[in-house]
């Protein structure tokens, strides 16, 4: 089932945990209901660099917001965007930056964001690897995660990206299903008309899951402690380490993006998922680090 795998020992580390815990009489049983999978996405399911998938979204919602309401083109939240500044960009810092991604992520509803975001989705590229948006994810983790639920495993997602976003596309790419996915948040409010009840949006952020506030949403969302958990940066180290320092049989990968020919190579230079203290601790901590380049045989899902 992992043909996208080499025999490496980071795939025998893989199938021998996950032997352990399913072997009924062994002493390292895990129950079913306890075999939770938490899987970032940005960076680990799919591509990120050189630009996350969310950020080719907000691009484009952008320019029909602006071809709209032209106006807009002097926004001081959009121009740099528009004019490709990225020194301005970096100079709107992650408050001015977040303030861009809720205006271009604005809705009425919950139910009509998931609309804009799943049309999107049927029609979007990703120019660098030049393929449809959802072709772009890595083959090899599709595969685990069908080896996981094979194996009475249930899979989450972790992600800092946005939640409704990612919703929308995680069941048709992944076989996850919308309630199985966290991610940050937006401010909703309750709102009845008549008959008719629906969860309005409010263009605030309520929770960025990232670093520590995924552990926090992963105690809120799944009230489980995870055995198994797969990130690929600094971001996702908490959650590494909470699973780890739990008891009973516990694993986590760090995936990391050392493949220049069928990928790009980064890891602590690239600003938008900083690799490094994970990197540093991994050995510490006991977390496997995979290299895309050793460990996969094929990365894409379009190769």
């Amino acid at each position: 089932m992992l043909s996208s795998w080499n025999d490496t020992n980071t795939k025998k580390a893989l199938i021998d945990f996950v032997d352990r815990v399913t072997k009924k009489d062994g002493p390292d049983f895990v129950p079913e209901p306890e075999r939770i999978a938490v899987f970032d996405n940005d960076g680990t399911l799919w591509a990120e660099n050189p630009t996350y998938v969310e950020g080719l979204f907000a691009i484009d919602r952008m320019k029909e917001m602006v071809a709209k309401d032209p106006s807009l083109k002097d926004s001081p939240i959009f121009k740099p965007f528009i004019d490709k500044d990225i020194e301005a960009i970096h100079k709107l810092g992650i408050k001015g930056i977040e303030e861009f991604v809720l205006k271009t992520h604005e809705a009425d509803t919950q139910e009509a964001f998931s609309a804009i975001a799943s049309q999107w989705f049927d029609k979007a590229v990703y120019a660098y690897y030049k393929n449809p948006v959802v072709r772009c994810y890595y083959q090899p983790q599709h595969e685990l995660l069908q080896y996981l639920r094979a194996n009475g495993f249930k899979t989450f997602i972790a992600t800092g990206g946005g939640l409704e976003f990612v919703r929308a596309i995680a069941e048709k790419i992944y076989g996850i299903p919308p309630e199985q996915v966290i991610g940050s948040s937006n401010k909703v409010t309750f709102d009845l008309q008549e008959k008719n009840v629906a969860v309005k949006r409010i263009s605030e952020l309520k929770s960025f899951d990232d670093r520590e506030e995924k552990v926090v949403n992963i105690s809120l969302h799944i009230g489980r402690r995870p055995v198994f958990v797969f990130g690929n940066s600094d971001g996702d180290l908490r959650m590494m380490q909470y699973c780890l320092s739990g008891k009973g049989p516990r694993i986590a990968f760090l995936l990391h993006h050392d493949d220049a020919e069928r990928e790009r190579a980064y890891d602590k230079d690239f600003a938008l998922s900083i690799l490094k203290e994970a990197l540093d601790v991994a050995g510490e901590w006991g977390i496997h680090v995979v290299s895309m380049k050793n460990d996969w045989k094929k990365v894409f899902a379009f190769e």
